[in-house]
């Protein structure tokens, strides 16, 4: 699966929202920097290559909806970005967070209880 551009993610984003959509309905998700017409079709066309989307076809329009779920690519993201960041480790990631004090030690310990009732 190949990565996403920051404005491809943006996209999937309002597409995952709407589920199906034509480029119109997308474009009126937009509302900071709302991309030109055509530039948002090519982005939608460029994802449909990339395997990301495909689309219904109504006469000369189409409608177009996500082949991947956001759980699918959040999965697929994470674990890439683990792998390259942080030597694949989960345990590196959260050590991260820590120190930059994104996480709290109640964070940590609802964690810890998460994965102690799961077993």
């Amino acid at each position: 699966m190949q990565k996403l551009t920051n404005k491809e993610e943006e996209v999937m984003k309002v597409l995952w929202k709407l589920e199906k959509a034509f480029v119109k309905d997308m474009l009126a998700e937009f509302e900071n920097s709302k991309p030109h017409y055509n530039t948002l079709s090519t982005i939608v066309r460029n994802l449909e290559d990339k395997g990301y989307v495909n689309h219904h076809t109504y006469g000369n329009t189409h409608q177009y909806y996500p082949l991947i779920t956001k759980e699918e690519y959040r999965k697929q993201f994470i674990g890439s970005a683990i792998h390259d960041y942080f030597n694949n480790s989960y345990k590196n990631l959260v050590t991260f967070f820590a120190k930059e004090e994104k996480i709290s030690v109640e964070d940590l310990k609802e964690i810890i209880n998460h994965i102690e009732n799961k077993k």
